[in-house]
């Protein structure tokens, strides 16, 4: 089975926990990505995805609202060496798109379940294409 390594981003996108919900939001559609990991120095505090944000929209989020107020706090981490699947089912039961991935405690990637669907197409693409 192929391993988090071989299709993990490492092109990380962080936010600061005080860093204003819109802000992150900003960086995050400039990017056109989903998530965004929430680093406090090197340690991963949470993390901050597009249903974040919508829940935050949905309650009426104010100006002054903070990363931190609507991340996810330590949120499961894969290891670079982990199998796919393994991250496929975590996030498959746990209702989650996007894992951080840590190496010996640094954040060194993100996968998400679309990185995953190319895996599992990569086997069944059409020949001839």
């Amino acid at each position: 089975m192929p391993v988090i390594a071989n299709h993990m981003s490492r092109e990380l996108l962080r936010a600061s926990p005080d860093e204003p919900i819109a802000e992150a939001a900003k960086h995050m559609v400039a990017r056109g990505v989903g998530a965004v990991l929430v680093m406090e120095g090197d340690r991963l505090e949470g993390i901050l995805t597009e249903r974040d944000i919508l829940k935050a929209v949905a309650r009426g989020v104010a100006e002054s609202a903070r990363v931190r107020d609507w991340m996810t706090s330590d949120p499961e981490t894969v290891e670079p060496s982990d199998e796919t699947g393994h991250a496929a089912a975590l996030m498959i039961y746990g209702g989650f798109r996007h894992l951080p991935v840590a190496d010996g405690g640094a954040v060194v990637g993100i996968v998400s379940i679309r990185d995953l669907m190319r895996v599992t197409l990569e086997d069944s693409a059409p020949r001839g294409v």
